[in-house]
């Protein structure tokens, strides 16, 4: 989850309240606040759905409202500029959508220009893809001339990029440059380059990798002038969501004009977008008994416009909230605005004897066989990547059976786990700085072709591991599992283990898992210099 530091000065500034009263209350807002607060900050973990909250700017204006210092929807006037941007045919094929804005008027500090590089990198990882469909240029406009074109530019165009003092052609830039590096990728395959320049056709920016030197932001920078391009339309929250943080610093908001083919647009719109909820529907939902009034005021507090009729209430959602896209997101914000600590406990009308599922039953002695062999339980995510679980493991191409995220809010969560094995192998790739031997295992679910299913799967890291000790653990486990029946052992043609040193376990003729040592390649894609055995079974199938 992305990480805001909050200077607590700068807070208190910001929201006008002290900093023991804004501590006291940023966690029922939804923050999950650090156990290590510095005397002069506090690093603050907000969820990837709230990406408006991913500056101290947003966090101040959120707290305003959740205070009652400052309620109802914040309106930013946008005053008609005199900056026109030229879209291209030639750009439209590769990179088509851009949003623009000028915001004049600023005094920067050094936590402020923290606060817009820190809101930058964290929207390019929630809301862009890591830039893929969503990157962000910020300029000094006062080092360039309007009008701007937005155009796809020859490779071979030559431009200093920033923090170099030398002139590189865009196509060097991506071998050379280190965010050309890290994400020249997503330009893989386009025979021209998006590229915004001025009238004297002096480079601002090449979204969505660099922006030109030229430009650089700095403390003596009052004028801005922020492009955000991408490939979704998510490009316009985005911008609302930067415009408006700068405007809580101060800062006027100016229109630019975009012109393209297919019709002209001012940018950016930050007009709010109507719903009308019914006060009725939410107290089903939250378990409330609020009247369409107090369900209006607790909207307010959460910074919505909000206004009782009868019984329902119009609400005018911001225009920098990217995460209402149902009726339910605006009532868990009114529940919050509503106060969880304001929940009475209750004893359950129902009177009802549990018991342990037999599934879980049956995990827990799968859990002590494997911890009786000296392995270490661990929990990883469920949702993983295909370049990690099918790449990494040399088990390309993903299978047919696997499920995908429709909606991924990051690259590295897209599929749901159909393995536990590459799991694990993260967990040694970030844990190399303690001693080995390292032994680890996870027991959990896993989707295939829809279906839930149950693992168990278990990793030995260290000089001297081989074939010999992963084949005395899985006889281990497959006996005192009592599955010695009816299993044969046979050679496994799975890319992830070296041909000769991985086994396939088999129950009545259909494969129930592997195990074996690991392929060098497996081992250089996840950063690992030992050698590591691994075993994995379908023990919810047995």
């Amino acid at each position: 989850m992305p990480v805001v530091r909050l200077y607590y000065e700068d807070m208190e500034r910001l929201i006008g309240a002290s900093r023991d009263t804004i501590m006291s209350r940023m966690a029922m807002m939804g923050a999950d606040i650090g156990k290590r607060a510095e005397s002069d900050h506090v690093d603050v973990e907000f969820f990837p759905d709230r990406p408006d909250l991913y500056s101290p700017e947003g966090v101040a204006r959120a707290m305003q409202g959740f205070l009652g210092l400052k309620t109802g929807l914040v309106k930013y006037p946008v005053q008609k500029g005199s900056v026109v941007l030229q879209v291209e045919e030639s750009v439209k094929s590769v990179r088509p959508i851009i949003g623009c804005a000028v915001v004049r008027g600023l005094q920067f500090s050094s936590e402020a220009i923290e606060s817009l590089m820190g809101l930058q990198e964290d929207l390019h990882w929630g809301l862009g893809r890591n830039r893929r469909k969503v990157a962000i240029g910020v300029h000094d406009i006062s080092r360039v001339k309007p009008p701007f074109r937005y155009l796809g530019a020859d490779p071979e165009r030559k431009f200093v990029p920033l923090d170099f003092t030398e002139e590189l052609s865009m196509r060097e830039i991506l071998k050379e440059h280190p965010k050309g590096k890290d994400y020249g990728h997503i330009l893989d395959g386009c025979e021209r380059y998006p590229l915004i320049v001025d009238a004297n056709d002096d480079v601002l920016s090449f979204p969505p990798i660099i922006n030109g030197d030229l430009t650089r932001v700095t403390d003596d920078t009052h004028d801005l002038f922020i492009d955000v391009t991408g490939t979704d339309p998510m490009v316009f929250k985005a911008l609302n969501i930067v415009v408006t943080s700068l405007a809580e610093r101060g800062g006027k908001i100016e229109s630019v004009l975009v012109k393209r083919s297919e019709g002209d647009f001012m940018s950016p719109n930050l007009e709010p977008a109507r719903w009308v909820v019914s006060a009725d529907e939410a107290n089903q939902l939250i378990g409330f008994d609020l009247t369409a009034e107090e369900l209006a005021d607790c909207l307010k507090m959460m910074r919505f416009g909000a206004r009782a009729e009868g019984s329902m209430v119009e609400v005018m959602v911001p225009a920098y909230r990217a995460d209402i896209m149902h009726s339910w997101d605006i009532f868990e914000d009114a529940a919050k605005g509503f106060g969880y600590d304001k929940l009475v406990a209750e004893l359950p009308k129902t009177v009802t004897i549990g018991s342990a599922h037999p599934a879980e039953l049956r995990r827990e002695e799968v859990r002590e066989i494997t911890i009786g062999l000296g392995y270490l339980e661990t929990m990883p995510f469920t949702l993983t990547n295909e370049k990690v679980h099918f790449e990494w493991m040399r088990r390309m191409p993903a299978p047919a059976g696997t499920t995908r995220v429709l909606h991924p809010i990051s690259e590295l969560h897209t599929i749901l786990r159909t393995s536990l094995l590459s799991s694990l192998l993260e967990i040694f790739a970030i844990n190399q700085h303690h001693p080995l031997p390292q032994r680890i295992f996870a027991a959990g679910d896993v989707v295939v072709d829809k279906k839930t299913r149950m693992h168990l799967a278990a990793a030995s890291i260290h000089s001297s591991a081989s074939f010999s000790e992963i084949r005395s653990i899985a006889d281990a486990v497959m006996r005192e599992m009592g599955l010695g029946d009816g299993m044969r052992i046979v050679p496994s043609q799975d890319g992830a283990f070296l041909p000769g040193r991985g086994a396939d376990l088999l129950k009545d003729d259909r494969k129930v898992g592997l195990f074996g040592e690991l392929h060098p390649l497996v081992l250089r894609s996840f950063g690992l210099e030992q050698p590591v055995v691994a075993l994995e079974i379908e023990w919810g199938e047995l």
